[in-house]
């Protein structure tokens, strides 16, 4: 997907609402357990349920990854079943020298067909060149996280800055904005209106929102650009909003709410 086809659907359903799939086996509604693929099943509902009011969906591999074989299958069905229309990200967070990153690349955008991958920066450039390599798909590196130990290394000061603000500004020498997002965690809130001084033109893929305590309205306000420049990522609140037999209607709620606070702040 290119990031025109990207801001054309934002503008189109008024909303940057990426809902993530983070489908924990162990969460899922009980009902659907006896079935041959409950998690595909779940996953399935949830994207019938809110695909019209959201552009994006990302799958944290690590849910699929930690079930085998059978998981990595249930990850493929899942891509494969998002509409073409809507950008799919692989929250992956792979990075490796070259040439295993290279693998890396092609296992998600070849094989598996994702639009996106989230990768490490921590070994360089050589092991993101990979990524960026290909053609309308996209790179989105770590770049200010939410989680308490962004302070271990993220928030080290240097003599030309924080680390993460070294990380911004040699990855946009390697990538574009027509190819390269960066991961800036909603709980950092207070550090959105640098970040986009740093990187004016990029989008910026932004969790923690909703049961992580951060304000859409907050990041919203602080980190939008002229072409929107944000996919917000939610995904507890809306993939378990309920765990009963309603539970892809209770999603499909949850993410319109979502969406028509998104529409006032466009």
């Amino acid at each position: 997907m290119t990031r025109a086809q990207l801001i054309e659907q934002i503008r189109l359903k008024k909303s940057y609402l990426c809902v993530g799939l983070d489908s924990d086996i162990a969460k899922i509604p009980r009902h659907l357990l006896s079935l041959p693929d409950p998690v595909f099943e779940f996953n399935r509902q949830l994207i019938d349920a809110t695909s019209d009011c959201c552009v994006s969906y990302k799958i944290n591999t690590a849910f699929y990854e930690a079930r085998g074989s059978r998981g990595w299958e249930t990850l493929e069905k899942t891509v494969a079943y998002i509409p073409k229309t809507h950008f799919r990200i692989a929250d992956a967070k792979r990075g490796d020298i070259g040439n295993t990153s290279a693998q890396y690349a092609r296992a998600f955008f070849e094989t598996l067909g994702f639009d996106a991958v989230t990768v490490a920066p921590y070994m360089g450039e050589d092991s993101v060149r990979p990524f960026l390599e290909y053609r309308d798909k996209w790179t989105i590196v770590l770049g200010l996280t939410s989680n308490t130990g962004a302070s271990d290394f993220e928030l080290q000061p240097s003599r030309q800055g924080y680390v993460y603000e070294k990380v911004l500004e040699a990855c946009c020498r390697w990538g574009s904005p027509e190819n390269l997002m960066f991961v800036i965690g909603a709980t950092q809130a207070s550090w959105f209106e640098h970040v986009r001084k740093l990187t004016p033109e990029h989008f910026y893929l932004v969790p923690g929102v909703g049961q992580q305590g951060g304000s859409l309205q907050e990041i919203s306000q602080k980190a939008m650009n002229r072409d929107v420049g944000i996919l917000v990522n939610n995904s507890r609140a809306i993939i378990f909003a309920s765990s009963a037999e309603d539970f892809a209607i209770q999603a499909g709620r949850a993410a319109r709410l979502c969406q028509q606070e998104m529409a006032g702040y466009l």
